[in-house]
């Protein structure tokens, strides 16, 4: 059996260059490749954005992905829970994997709470402030509770869930989004015809 001493990660871990480059993905793809970050409170419509524009791109010959937050926890972060370290894990981990599609040349939406401020500034720092584009999906609490798609609040205000965003633990608005859609008082397709309008000179090939 080998034997490693010192530390594994930096000691014997090493980058592999890949052989063909993200510039030369997104040529053969046609356009700049970005991660779209959408976060708000939960109900506030990350996900219907984050599907509807994805549909959009598809029928513009796009290369996209959805990483979305329940998706994610029932794979790739099943073994998390909600204590604040957990979220700050699931989010390390979702940026990871969109460093990679953004490499990839893909058009990567991903659908996040992501309360924080810091594990917002940690994603940007993975991904890269040249390939991220983050989307402040702004809705009042009582308009989200209203919806509630989900059942969650509902499921709060029982006192079956402990630590919920927005209601018993925080979410810190973005003061620097690049852009903020209104759900509370604008509907699902104008916000994607504002999101198309603002992401097609970042998208367009120079």
């Amino acid at each position: 059996m080998e034997q490693f001493s010192g530390n594994a990660l930096t000691d014997n871990v090493f980058h592999q260059a890949p052989s063909v480059c993200r510039a030369a993905r997104e040529r053969l793809n046609g356009h700049r490749a970005l991660v779209i970050w959408f976060t708000g409170l939960s109900g506030a419509g990350k996900t219907t954005l984050a599907n509807a524009l994805e549909a959009e791109l598809h029928r513009q010959g796009r290369r996209t992905l959805v990483l979305d937050g329940d998706n994610v926890t029932q794979g790739l972060c099943a073994d998390l829970g909600f204590l604040v370290q957990d979220r700050h894990e699931n989010l390390r981990r979702v940026a990871e994997m969109a460093r990679m599609t953004v490499e990839a040349g893909v058009v990567t939406l991903a659908a996040f709470i992501s309360p924080l401020a810091e594990d917002r500034a940690m994603v940007r720092s993975i991904v890269g402030a040249a390939s991220l584009f983050e989307v402040y999906v702004r809705c009042p609490l009582d308009v989200c509770e209203t919806r509630d798609v989900k059942g969650l609040y509902k499921k709060v205000r029982r006192g079956e869930i402990d630590n919920f965003t927005g209601i018993s633990a925080p979410y810190d608005a973005p003061d620097s989004a690049d852009l903020v859609l209104d759900t509370g008082v604008m509907p699902a397709a104008a916000c994607v015809a504002i999101l198309l309008q603002r992401l097609q000179s970042r998208m367009a090939l120079p």
